[in-house]
């Protein structure tokens, strides 16, 4: 196992390219196309790995891995003020702490 096998990584179609394109959340200016997902992907590896291999040589430190890092689980939010009022109300009506509604809304989208 690679360094670059703890990025992120997607293969989507491109209709304007006409190909599978690889992309790496943590090199958002990396991407890679080919006629297959698999070869899309095996591509944005490659190329993750060597342009890790000339951050290394010329000294810069590469972006952590998003599955590396901790996270607290907490993050604010900031909505319009009927939004939140209405929020508190469904939370109430179904006898939920505005926190637990929120978190279920968002584990279902």
């Amino acid at each position: 196992m690679s360094e670059a096998d703890h990025y992120t990584y997607r293969v989507t179609w491109s209709a304007e390219d006409r190909e599978y394109v690889g992309t790496v959340a943590e090199f958002p200016s990396l991407s890679w196309l080919e006629g297959s997902p698999t070869a899309a992907f095996d591509g944005v590896v490659a190329l993750v790995a060597d342009a890790l291999d000339d951050m290394a040589a010329s000294g810069e430190l590469p972006p952590e891995p998003i599955a590396d890092r901790e996270y607290s689980g907490r993050f604010v939010v900031r909505v319009p003020p009927e939004v939140h009022r209405q929020l508190v109300i469904e939370a109430a009506e179904q006898h939920v702490s505005l926190n637990r509604l929120v978190a279920a809304r968002l584990a279902a989208s």
